[in-house]
């Protein structure tokens, strides 16, 4: 058996172990120091801007496009696996415009997606307003909507995924904090192949090494940069974003028709029963520590009354923070080998798209690991 250590279980190192779990021949071991979904996974809204992304080629539209086709058939797969519900709103994306978007870009979006399968339209106000009666369009121009985007409950997926990969023989350790890494040099050339994992219970001996660990991966690639020869250590920047749960007690606009809608970075997302989720991942830290501040919080829900007034009148039930992985000097997300090392590969640094591109980061790694 070839055995592989992933280390940390937010969405995308839960989404790789189930990946891997179906292959044959290979032993799959999950640790973190939390319980599944803990980090920023656990304060994500899982909004999934795929088509409606301004990205349209090479490697980061290709990210977006095969997960966008791989949730199709994850979400009813792992509930059938599992029995787990995971809260998954097909009803689109619908993004309001303002008078300094440009809409010929737009336009121009919409022929590309035409172009590779996807459906984008353009709505003037009168549209918006015929099916979102409860928006506020005074500073609005019209809205793109995005039928083949999607939000999926983040926490309940990760969830579903540690159990459906642990029905096929994952093993997953929780509360297991990695103290060492042990590399040694390969013969003849400049690489080297990690071989073992020392935690505070045991020795793990390793044939790949994943790591997945959000923020936590630049402190565990240090681990193995113990020559001054091997390349400089992974650089991520915590972004902050903050969220908060309102409570209506009732279903605002038409009750048959509740998208995601977002405007300007803020987004308002129905989780049912008259319940909304609104946030944004916007705020930079000035310093090297990431601190939730109240009013920044207090603005997200303001601007998102100002284009859903009905929400002034709803209750705030909870508020959350989470910290996103930005790479500097390289773009996100970070998917690949090492540098210096044959057999450790990083999946981090995904800043706000962890959830969306969880899919086909694994899928990535799968192909790295199975050479194909």
């Amino acid at each position: 058996m070839t055995h592989v250590a992933i280390i940390g279980c937010g969405i995308v190192g839960a989404a790789i172990a189930y990946q891997l779990s179906g292959v044959s021949g290979l032993q799959v071991t999950v640790l973190d120091r939390q319980p599944p979904a803990q980090g920023s996974t656990g304060a994500a809204l899982g909004v999934l801007m795929g088509v409606i992304s301004q990205k349209v080629k090479g490697r980061t539209w290709q990210l977006r496009q095969a997960s966008m086709q791989r949730y199709e058939t994850l979400i009813p797969e792992l509930e059938t696996l599992t029995g787990h519900h995971i809260p998954f709103n097909r009803q689109g994306i619908l993004m309001l415009a303002f008078e300094n978007d440009n809409l010929a870009r737009w336009q121009n979006l919409v022929k590309i997606r035409q172009s590779q399968g996807w459906q984008l339209e353009i709505w003037n106000t009168d549209q918006v307003q015929s099916h979102c009666p409860q928006l506020n369009l005074e500073n609005s121009i019209g809205a793109i909507y995005s039928p083949h985007d999607r939000q999926v409950e983040p926490t309940a997926l990760t969830h579903a995924l540690v159990a459906a990969a642990e029905k096929r023989g994952v093993t997953f350790k929780f509360g297991v904090g990695v103290e060492g890494i042990e590399s040694m040099p390969v013969n003849g050339s400049n690489q080297r192949i990690c071989q073992q994992i020392y935690t505070q219970m045991e020795t793990l001996a390793v044939d790949w090494l994943v790591i997945a660990a959000g923020l936590g991966s630049a402190q565990l690639v240090n681990f193995l940069l113990s020559s001054p020869n091997q390349s400089s250590a992974i650089a991520l920047k915590p972004v902050l974003g903050q969220a908060l749960q309102l409570r209506l007690g009732n279903t605002i606009g038409h009750p048959d028709f509740q998208p995601v809608i977002t405007g300007d970075d803020v987004h308002i997302v129905p989780i049912g029963g008259g319940d909304y989720w609104v946030g944004a991942t916007v705020e930079f830290p000035h310093g090297a520590e990431v601190v939730a501040e109240p009013a920044l919080l207090e603005q997200v829900k303001e601007d998102a009354i100002g284009f859903c007034p009905a929400l002034a009148q709803a209750t705030v039930v909870r508020t959350w923070l989470g910290k996103r992985p930005r790479p500097e000097g390289q773009p996100a997300p970070v998917i690949g080998k090492l540098s210096g090392y044959d057999n450790v590969l990083l999946a981090t640094g995904h800043y706000r798209n962890g959830v969306l591109l969880a899919p086909a980061t694994a899928q990535e790694i799968q192909a790295i690991i199975c050479g194909v």
